[in-house]
């Protein structure tokens, strides 16, 4: 007789699927995604899967993805392939499309599945913190008066969290407006990764 062995992640994704909130997704085949790593040392935590992310079911895949690579200092081979890299959004399916970008993720989503799953990934050293939604759940109250001052003040967060924005083409016009950002962040950024990764 075969003996099947589930393994704690797999259990945790069954349930994933199994939760009502999820029911609509499951229902018409949509997995979670999501990338636990047993030996991941830097968490990317973000706002949901786009909806090509949810269609092709592999993160960071486009435009947004070669510009968060390119601040990290890392190929798209490290980044897929070195078992490095964890990723966590606060909401694992896509949640729609609204009038300005994607809607925000669901409440009450990252409280259930965060902490069982990072249950796993004991060796993360570093959680990027992409947007205001990462900011918000994960810095509370130390969060400065805006996106832009908690980015600007990365360094009050180390080392566990390191904030930035979002690398979305709809954020370029920010971008333009803080220079600062891409002199001095960037560079940090890619210190803390490559002493990480290699």
């Amino acid at each position: 007789m075969e003996v099947i062995v589930i393994t704690k992640a797999e259990a945790i994704f069954k349930a994933i699927q199994a939760d009502p909130q999820n029911a609509v997704y499951t229902q018409t085949g949509i997995k979670p995604l999501y990338q636990v790593m047993p030996e991941a040392e830097i968490l990317i935590t973000s706002q949901a899967p786009s909806r090509r992310a949810q269609e092709s079911m592999l993160f960071w895949d486009d435009p947004s993805g070669d510009r968060l690579r390119e601040w990290m200092g890392l190929s798209r081979d490290q980044f897929y392939n070195s078992g490095k890299i964890a990723i966590l959004p606060l909401d694992f399916y896509f949640p729609g499309k609204g009038d300005r970008g994607d809607l925000p993720p669901r409440q009450g989503f990252a409280e259930k599945w965060h902490a069982p799953l990072l249950a796993l990934m004991p060796n993360v050293k570093l959680n990027l913190l992409i947007g205001q939604y990462a900011q918000k759940f994960y810095l509370q109250a130390r969060r400065q008066k805006n996106l832009s001052e908690t980015v600007k003040h990365y360094a009050d967060y180390m080392p566990d969290y390191f904030p930035i924005v979002h690398p979305s083409p709809l954020n370029y016009g920010w971008l333009k407006g803080h220079p600062w950002f891409e002199a001095e962040v960037v560079p940090a950024l890619k210190n803390e990764v490559a002493a990480i990764i290699h």
